[in-house]
């Protein structure tokens, strides 16, 4: 592969602003769920077992509804429990147990046997109750929580009592093992509530400490590209004007002549990603008129974008031109809203390039511009003449023109 295609594949591997905080503001949030996961797990697996123990013990027939009844819960405890080990899918497998359960709840009086029922002992689904509650914890939003932790010990309750036929001696029984799991599962809903809000005061903490530094690490670095750029140009522009006033020949003027152009380039390419001046090597004019193409799909105007002709100028020239037709369509897109914009590259061979920007906005008087935006004078103007080029504006009421030519000496 070559080095140009190597950078530019690397540079694409390179995280965008947009991309690189991603993660970092929901780190307490996923440490919390991690953690839920793994007690509920450890939770499950205490009580499931328990759960299991009782129903092998106390099967006392082999057939489709007991077996199915048993199978229907505790496949999905198993794969709850998976989820809960690997940490992947948990929210999917809770909640599938949660449902699961529900449903041998529904079904439990027309499988349970009513004649050997014992009020003093619970059924094996009992025991899942809170495993039920802590899945729910796990799966559902903090409504949906509530909902279980009241109502998941009531419908057990009813269960419990339709398998005793209602007899008074299920009552007592029953109403300690609903208000015990009652209180159990308002717990455990709270615990969650609590544990996830104080995850995400901190991760909405760290979120506006990273937003404010970065602000701050901003302005430091305008700052401090200012003060370069005022240095830059105060050393630049002084060696000038000392060279130009000391110039007594040919030689010495047309030096000074080049030490203004370079001091122009400079400032005019401040503001690009890459502040060099380029190589005379050819550049042809199709390749200047696809870098303004996708200029367009950048700033995302709709425009149009005729090329004419052929031919090819120095690199120099057609990154001056580009970044100078840039700034133009930048400004159209900003200042006219894009109305009418439509750019014309023209090739004239070997003899030079020119390249029409115009919009039909509003316009604006070029006498009125203050002296701080450099968007015109250093983007366009100084960009331009610094190459040996010419940049011309027309503007009023109907619109805005701006043309850049360039001609080979």
């Amino acid at each position: 592969m070559a080095p140009e295609g190597s950078l530019r594949e690397a540079w694409e591997q390179i995280p965008s602003p947009g991309r690189l905080g991603q993660g970092l503001e929901s780190f307490a949030g996923r440490r919390i769920e991690r953690l839920i996961a793994i007690a509920v797990g450890v939770g499950a697996l205490a009580l499931g077992a328990q759960a299991l123990v009782a129903a092998l013990s106390t099967l006392r027939f082999v057939d489709f509804p007991h077996i199915g009844t048993m199978l229907l819960v505790f496949v999905p405890w198993v794969a709850m429990l998976v989820a809960c080990a690997v940490g992947r899918g948990v929210r999917w497998a809770a909640g599938t147990f949660t449902l699961a359960y529900i449903l041998v709840l529904i079904l439990w009086p027309f499988v349970a046997v009513h004649s050997v029922a014992v009020p003093n002992h619970q059924p094996w689904i009992f025991f899942l109750v809170n495993v039920a509650g802590v899945a729910a914890v796990a799966a559902f939003p903090l409504l949906v929580q509530v909902l279980w932790a009241l109502g998941g010990p009531l419908l057990y309750g009813l269960v419990r009592l339709a398998q005793g036929d209602f007899q008074r001696e299920f009552w007592v029984t029953t109403a300690f093992d609903v208000s015990f799991t009652l209180i159990l599962g308002l717990v455990l809903v709270t615990l969650g509530w609590m544990f996830r809000s104080v995850a995400a005061g901190v991760d909405d903490a760290r979120g506006r400490a990273v937003a404010s530094y970065t602000e701050a690490a901003a302005t430091a670095a305008r700052e401090q590209e200012r003060v370069a750029v005022a240095a830059l140009m105060h050393d630049s522009v002084l060696a000038a004007l000392i060279s130009a006033e000391r110039a007594g020949t040919e030689r010495q003027r047309d030096l000074a002549v080049a030490m203004a152009r370079e001091a122009l380039t400079r400032l005019a390419n401040a503001e690009a990603d890459d502040a060099q001046e380029g190589s005379d090597d050819p550049v042809s004019v199709e390749r200047i008129a696809d870098d303004l193409r996708h200029a367009l799909v950048e700033l995302d105007a709709d425009a149009e974008l005729d090329q004419f002709g052929h031919g090819a100028v120095p690199d120099h020239v057609a990154r001056a031109v580009a970044l100078a037709a840039r700034q133009a369509i930048g400004n159209a897109v900003t200042h006219a809203g894009g109305r009418g914009l439509a750019i014309a590259v023209e090739g004239h061979g070997d003899t030079g390039i020119t390249v029409k920007v115009s919009d039909t906005g509003g316009g604006f008087d070029a006498e009125q511009v203050g002296p701080d935006r450099l968007g015109i004078r250093a983007s366009i103007l100084a960009r331009m003449t610094a190459v040996g080029g010419v940049a011309t504006i027309e503007s009023d009421g109907h619109g805005t023109i701006v043309t850049l030519g360039w001609s080979r000496p």
